[in-house]
C-alpha cells in the first residue's frame, strides 16, 4: 500500500469572502477550493451559462426543429452508464415536453456491441426506420457508425462531452464542449448537461418561432434538473461553477419532493430520505444502482426506471437495480481479492517499493462490467494510474482505466497508440477515466508501454498518497450546527472536495460494526468532550498499533438515526500519533 501523508491547505482569504453570511470555517474551506467571493457560491439559475457558446448548437437546433415540425422518427442512442441513462431520459422527456411524439431509444449492451454508435448498432437501429439519430454521452469517436447511419439515409446529431480524436465524425451536427473550436467555457459539462443545453436552445428557437400558445404552453425544462444532477455527479466530472449550479438546482428539486418517480425510488431502496439528500448520496447510492444495470445486464432497466411516471413501476425497477447492485458488490469483492493476490505476487517479484508507475492487470475470469470499479479500488490503494482488463470477444480484451491527479490517462493512451500503433484497437475517454480494447496477446507490451509513459510523466511526489485537509477544527466547532452547514454548503464532488479536517485524538473506546467498520468514541487532545466517529473499511490491527492515540483526517457530518440528529466524525484516514 502506498505511504500516505496529511497535508493541510490554507489559501489566503479574499476580503470578499470574509462576510458574516459564512461561518469562519466555511470561509476557509471555500478559499482552499479557489473561491474568492460569495458570488461564486451563488447557485441561482440565472447564473447558469447559456447554450450560445456551444459550437454546433445552431445546426443541432435546425435538425430538431425540422424533426418536430415533420414529426420525423427520432432515435436516441445512449450509453450504458448513469450519465448515458440520465442523458437518454432527459432527451426523451424534453422532446415529449416540447411536443414530439415519434421517438424511441436504443442503448448498446456493452457485451454485444461495445461503446458508442458502432456500425453493428446502426444495423439494429435501421430496423426501426429512424429519420434522425441523436447520440447522448457518446458519438464523438463514432466515425464509422455515423458514416453507416448516413449511408442508410439517417441524419445524425452527436451530443457528447468526451475528448475528440484527430478526426471528427461526419455528423450533420456535433455539440460537444470539448470538440476543437468550441469556446463554451464549462469544459467539464457531463453528457447529461450537454443534451440539457441542446434542449434549452431547442426550446428558445421554438419560442422565437411562435410554437407555443395557450393550447401548447412552453414547458419548464427545469423539471429535468434532478436527472441532470444525478448524471453529473455519477459521472464524476469536475464540479466547476456551472456544474455546481446544475447539481444544486437538481438537489433542490429532489429535497422538495419534485424528483421524478425513478429517482425517488432509487433513493428509497437505498434508504435515503429525499429531504436530506446531498450530492454524495447521488454519487454513492443512486448512481451505483443505476450503473449496475449497464455493468451486469442491460441499461434499459435503468432508463425505464427514469422514464416512468408510475411510482409502483419505478419502485419495481429500482428494486431490480438494487439487487443487481448487490450482485455487483459480490462480484467486485471476488475480483478485488484476486487482484490483490496478483499485486502481492508482483511485489514479491519486483521487491517492496518497486511498484510500476502504471499498474496494468488482467485475469481471464474477470467481468467486463466491473473492471472500472476494480480499477478505482486498486488506484485508491496504490495511488497509481491503473488499467484493468477482462476478456472480450474474438481474442480481444477490454480495459478500463482510472488515473491519479496530474496524469491525463486518455492522453497517455494517445501517446502509447502513436508510439506503438499496432497495440490498441480503439480507445477513448478523458483525464481521469478511459477505456480501450486490444488483442489479448498485446497485454504485456501495452503494460510496458503505459508504464514507460507514466515513468516519464510522474515524479515521486505525485506517487505519494497525500490526504489534503482544511486544517484543524476547534472543540467549539465540533457541533451539529456546523455539520449541517458544511453538508449543505456544496454540492461537493470531484475537484470541489467535501470539507475534510484533521486532528489528534485519544481513542476512548471502539467496536467493530458491519464486520469491517470501526465505530469509535474519541476525545480531542487537550479537550474534554467525547465525540462519536466511524471509520469505514478500517483495520482494527492498525488501530491497536496506534496504542490509544491517533491523528485522523475526517469529515464532520450529520448522523441521522431514529429521527435523532447528531454530529459525527467520518474518518477517512488515521495513523499513530
Amino acid at each position: 500500500m502506498t505511504e500516505q501523508s496529511i497535508r493541510r491547505l490554507h489559501q489566503p482569504l479574499d476580503p470578499a469572502l470574509q462576510t458574516g453570511e459564512l461561518h469562519p470555517v466555511l470561509q476557509q474551506v471555500y478559499a482552499n477550493r479557489g473561491v474568492h467571493s460569495v458570488d461564486e457560491v451563488n447557485y441561482h439559475l440565472e447564473r447558469l451559462l447559456t447554450p450560445d457558446g456551444l459550437k454546433g448548437i445552431a445546426d443541432a437546433v435546425s435538425l430538431l426543429v425540422e424533426a418536430l415540425q415533420q414529426q420525423h422518427k427520432i432515435l436516441v442512442v445512449g450509453d450504458f452508464d448513469a450519465d448515458g441513462a440520465t442523458s437518454t431520459a432527459v432527451c426523451l422527456r424534453a422532446l415529449k415536453m416540447l411536443g414530439h411524439s415519434n421517438m424511441d431509444y436504443l442503448v448498446p449492451n456493452r457485451f454485444d456491441f461495445g461503446y458508442g454508435l458502432t456500425p453493428e448498432l446502426v444495423a439494429v437501429a435501421v430496423q426501426g426506420k429512424p429519420d434522425l439519430i441523436i447520440t447522448v454521452d457518446n458519438g464523438i469517436a463514432s466515425n464509422a457508425g455515423v458514416a453507416a447511419a448516413q449511408a442508410a439515409g439517417i441524419r445524425v446529431l452527436v451530443t457528447d462531452h468526451h475528448l475528440a480524436a484527430d478526426e471528427l465524425p461526419s455528423a450533420d451536427a456535433i455539440v460537444n464542449p470539448n470538440q476543437p473550436g468550441c469556446d463554451f467555457p464549462a469544459k467539464s459539462t457531463a453528457g447529461v448537461g450537454v443534451i440539457f443545453y441542446v434542449m434549452l436552445a431547442f426550446r428558445k428557437a421554438l419560442r422565437e418561432q411562435g410554437w407555443f400558445n395557450p393550447q401548447r404552453p412552453q414547458p419548464n425544462l427545469g423539471q429535468l434538473l434532478d436527472l441532470v444532477a444525478l448524471g453529473t455527479v455519477a459521472d464524476v466530472v469536475p464540479l466547476e461553477t456551472n456544474n455546481r449550479i446544475l447539481v444544486n438546482q437538481g438537489l433542490k428539486r429532489i429535497r422538495s419532493g419534485q424528483a421524478c418517480a425513478g429517482i425517488r425510488a432509487l433513493l428509497q431502496v437505498a434508504g435515503r430520505e429525499p429531504a436530506y439528500v446531498v450530492a454524495t448520496d447521488l454519487g454513492f447510492t443512486a448512481g451505483p444502482r443505476l450503473n449496475a444495470a449497464g455493468r451486469l445486464e442491460d441499461m434499459s432497466i435503468g432508463i425505464e426506471c427514469l422514464l416512468t411516471d408510475d411510482d409502483s413501476r419505478a419502485l419495481q425497477l429500482a428494486t431490480e437495480l438494487d439487487q443487481l447492485n448487490a450482485n455487483r458488490k459480490l462480484l467486485e469483492s471476488d475480483m478485488q481479492d484476486q487482484a490483490l493476490v496478483i499485486m502481492q505476487q508482483l511485489l514479491q517479484e519486483l521487491g517492496e517499493g518497486n511498484l510500476p508507475h502504471a499498474i496494468c492487470l488482467f485475469h481471464p475470469e474477470w467481468h467486463q462490467g466491473v473492471i472500472g470499479i476494480l480499477a478505482s479500488r486498486i488506484r485508491e490503494k496504490y495511488n497509481r494510474p491503473v488499467v484493468i482488463f477482462a476478456p472480450a470477444d474474438n481474442g480481444e480484451i477490454k480495459g478500463s482505466a482510472r488515473s491519479i491527479k496530474g496524469f491525463h490517462i486518455r492522453d497517455a493512451m494517445d501517446v502509447v497508440d502513436k508510439q506503438h500503433p499496432e497495440l490498441i484497437t480503439k480507445f477513448g475517454g478523458h483525464a481521469m477515466a478511459s477505456g480501450l480494447s486490444m488483442p489479448a496477446e498485446n497485454f504485456i507490451a501495452f503494460a510496458e508501454a503505459m508504464n514507460q509513459v507514466a515513468k516519464d510523466w510522474l515524479d515521486e511526489d505525485m506517487l505519494t498518497g497525500v490526504i489534503e485537509t482544511d486544517g484543524e477544527l476547534m472543540a467549539q466547532d465540533m457541533n451539529l450546527e456546523l455539520a449541517e452547514a458544511l453538508r449543505l454548503a456544496g454540492p461537493w464532488g470531484q475537484h470541489f472536495h467535501e470539507p475534510r479536517f484533521d486532528g489528534e485524538f485519544e481513542v476512548v473506546e471502539y467496536r467493530i460494526v458491519g464486520e469491517k467498520h470501526l465505530k469509535l468514541r474519541l476525545r480531542m487532545v487537550d479537550a474534554d468532550e467525547v465525540l462519536d466517529a466511524i471509520a469505514f473499511n478500517a483495520s482494527e490491527e492498525r488501530l491497536l498499533a496506534a496504542d490509544g492515540y491517533i491523528r485522523a483526517a475526517y469529515r464532520l457530518d450529520v448522523n441521522r438515526y431514529r429521527n435523532q440528529c447528531t454530529a459525527q466524525l467520518v474518518i477517512d484516514y488515521f495513523e499513530p500519533v
